[in-house]
């Protein structure tokens, strides 16, 4: 049974998504329902009739429809601003009570100014102004507590209101319902401005493309495009799917993909990725992927799979909250009730004017638990976003937590601290004679040649260029097989070739001293020694050489100024370990590790520190990675795999991005925690004043709606740079 996705509306805060969860997950035949509130999504797992769960969504005063799920997020940024705000209250249909009970209530103000009305009138206008103003609030919390059994914020406001209308308080009434109506339409608007960054990362994507038929161009939907087809991009023009450039030369801005900010220059069999924006010349592109399937799409949709991953202080927020309102319903009507019956106290009215009655109704009006709700959502999405403009892929809230509380990074050697790209320095054999160039040494090469073009072994791709360089034949070879962390073998004209490395040979091949030694002197400098056996002896060796990446020795450094400690894990031996880790500045490295050792030493970085990332490809360090409080992989624009497994993907090939990106989630956890400190702080205290009769529900309603926008707009300073 396969999930349905549908899209919910008329959500303002996580709390409404709560209510929609609890409403459908009570449906006969539901299995999982789970509502997103930044992505306005139900995910929906069961066999349930369509009808029967309209009903049930629109019976807590929602609404549903079918299709695709992020349709709100396509198009053009919204307006933002007063007349923004303006146009989204409009739209929505439970606000436009409030807006005519908000007309009445300034109507009868300006009688009351003016008098033009006598008193008793006002006061009906007053009330006419709530009651019209109450309806779909009334609703929702009636409805919250037949259906999921649940005191809501929208029944404690209903019951504060009706309570002022009893005690003679007609203006507060009216005021007090239509600024909660206001202040619910806010904290959706601007939770609907942390989604623009998403919003405008989907406008990247070019609807069209001129696709070439022959010698003429025809304009077609991206969606229509397939693998293969040939494409025109001309200059300004967004690039509509992944390619590769077959004819042209351009620079094309890809900032989006890999947050890259200089474009890149581009050439024939260069790949280029949807949504860049090309340069001043056209190029003619052959399509590798189609729409649903290139890098941007798969971005945006694990950006929208983020967004629903909640953080764990997220979570403990959620709990709390569920059992916080019914709990201060209970205490509201214990402060109503206890004083007057057992110690006389006034229920009504006291000698300042402020009853215990009235004293409860203003605890009602704090207690709406929104902005403590908000605080964390908010503040995580706005620092997903922000990250994702950038080139970084962060999955959700807790891997952006684990990011911030990270005290070690381990990265991983080749291709990450080094450029991955080896090269061959020297060959040597027993009866070289006559250089590199000598025959005993195009054999070595050829022959190592033939197993490592079958294999995904680290050192192919260097074997294989000197092979073509020299112009070495190599032969096809069969029952390739790979010996895990320590080298290759396979069937080359009835030979079983070995290539692995020197501690393999040490332990499985008998060679000459004089190879021995050399191999170990190779090691000592900082380079790989592989050797090659035929199946009779061993035929020589073959010295490979890394280097460290240009950004590797500046990013550890600002790593270190974070209070951050870099270790090095590499499957080389200790010395090119030694070399590279002095290169760049780690302190603290480990050698001649399987991918088995590395996930040991991270579970012992993590028994000492607690919280370790580890960098790596995503793909050959799986275990590691998959181990580690949060795996980082780099060059993830590249590589589909990289982009599933990693909990944050880098998506250019380099490490820049990564201290900014820890600072980034640093600062997102300090506002999540003002923001917790905040709500909790501001409740606690008006909480207090009202049950001490010291505030007002004007004031306390106020205060809410402050604390709510506050922290929504102290959670958005994480989409800054």
């Amino acid at each position: 049974m396969e999930a349905r996705q549908f899209k919910i509306g008329n959500m303002d805060c996580p709390g409404c998504a709560r209510e929609v969860e609890g409403a459908v997950g009570k449906l006969e035949g539901v299995q999982i329902a789970r509502v997103d509130f930044f992505s306005n999504t139900l995910q929906l797992l069961g066999d349930v009739d369509c009808d029967r769960l309209r009903i049930q969504v629109e019976a807590v005063g929602k609404t549903i429809s079918d299709g695709d799920a992020a349709a709100d997020l396509r198009g053009e940024t919204k307006r933002t601003g007063v007349l923004g705000f303006c146009a989204y209250l409009w739209s929505r249909s439970a606000s436009r009570p409030a807006i005519i009970g908000g007309a009445l209530l300034l109507i009868a103000i300006a009688a009351e100014v003016f008098r033009l009305l006598p008193p008793d009138a006002g006061n009906l206008l007053y009330a006419l102004a709530m009651l019209v103003a109450i309806v779909p609030i009334a609703q929702s919390g009636i409805k919250a507590l037949r259906i999921n059994r649940q005191f809501n914020i929208n029944l404690l406001m209903t019951v504060a209101a009706v309570g002022a209308l009893i005690l003679g308080e007609f203006f507060e009434a009216a005021l007090v319902i239509f600024l909660f109506a206001i202040g619910e339409a806010l904290e959706g608007y601007t939770a609907d401005r942390a989604r623009d960054s998403l919003r405008s990362l989907i406008a990247l994507k070019p609807p069209t493309a001129n696709r070439i038929a022959g010698d003429q161009t025809e304009t077609v939907l991206v969606e229509s495009l397939q693998v293969g087809d040939l494409i025109r991009v001309l200059p300004g023009e967004g690039i509509p799917a992944d390619a590769s450039v077959i004819a042209g030369h351009s620079a094309v801005d890809q900032a989006h993909i890999t947050g890259e900010s200089a474009p890149m220059e581009t050439a024939p069999g260069q790949e280029v990725f949807a949504g860049s924006i090309n340069g001043a010349a056209a190029l003619e592109l052959r399509v590798n992927r189609t729409a649903e399937d290139s890098t941007l799409s798969r971005i945006i949709g694990m950006l929208q799979e983020a967004q629903s991953r909640r953080a764990p202080s997220q979570r403990q927020v959620d709990r709390f909250a569920h059992y916080y309102t019914p709990a201060v319903a209970l205490a509201a009507l214990a402060l109503a009730l206890i004083p007057p019956l057992f110690f006389g106290g006034n229920f009504l009215n006291s000698a300042d004017g402020s009853g215990w009655l009235y004293r409860a109704l203003s605890m009602l009006v704090i207690a709406c638990p929104c902005a403590l709700v908000i605080s964390t959502p908010v503040t995580v999405i706005s620092a997903i976003s922000a990250a994702a403009r950038r080139g970084v892929l962060i999955k959700g809230g807790v891997p952006l937590e684990s990011l911030a509380g990270s005290k070690v990074i381990a990265f991983d050697k080749t291709g990450t601290l080094t450029k991955g790209v080896l090269s061959v320095e020297a060959t040597y054999t027993d009866n070289c004679d006559a250089g590199p160039d000598c025959e005993p040494c195009a054999e070595l090469i050829s022959l190592a040649a033939s197993v490592e073009a079958q294999s995904s072994h680290p050192f192919a791709g260097a074997i294989l260029d000197v092979t073509a360089e020299r112009g070495a034949l190599r032969a096809r070879a069969t029952d390739v097989e790979a010996l895990t962390g320590q080298g290759v073998r396979g069937n080359v004209k009835g030979k079983r070739i070995t290539i692995g490395s020197h501690r393999f040979f040490d332990e499985h091949f008998d060679h000459t001293l004089e190879l021995c030694a050399r191999a170990a002197a190779i090691e000592e400098s900082g380079k790989s020694a592989v050797m090659v056996h035929d199946g009779h002896k061993v035929r020589g060796l073959i010295a490979l050489a890394d280097s460290a990446r240009e950004e590797s020795a500046a990013v550890v450094a600002e790593l270190s100024g974070l209070g951050i400690e870099s270790v090095m894990l590499s499957g080389d031996n200790r010395h090119v370990a030694a070399s590279i880790a002095e290169q760049v500045g780690v302190g603290r490295f480990y050698g001649e590790l399987l991918p088995e050792d590395k996930l040991v030493a991270v579970e012992k970085l993590a028994a000492k520190h607690g919280g370790v990332a580890m960098v790596g490809d995503g793909i050959n360090d799986a275990p590691a990675l998959a181990r580690a409080s949060v795996g980082i992989a780099m060059g993830g624009a590249g590589s589909a795999q990289a982009m599933e497994t990693a909990d944050v993907v880098l998506m250019a090939d380099g490490l820049r991005q990564l201290p900014r990106t820890i600072q980034r989630a640093r600062f997102a956890l300090r506002l999540i925690r003002e923001n917790i400190v905040l709500s909790f702080g501001l409740k606690a205290v008006f909480l207090l004043l009202a049950a001490t009769g010291n505030v007002t529900m004007l004031a306390a309603v106020f205060a809410d709606m402050g604390m709510s926008l506050a922290v929504t707009l102290n959670g958005m300073r994480a989409l800054r740079d």
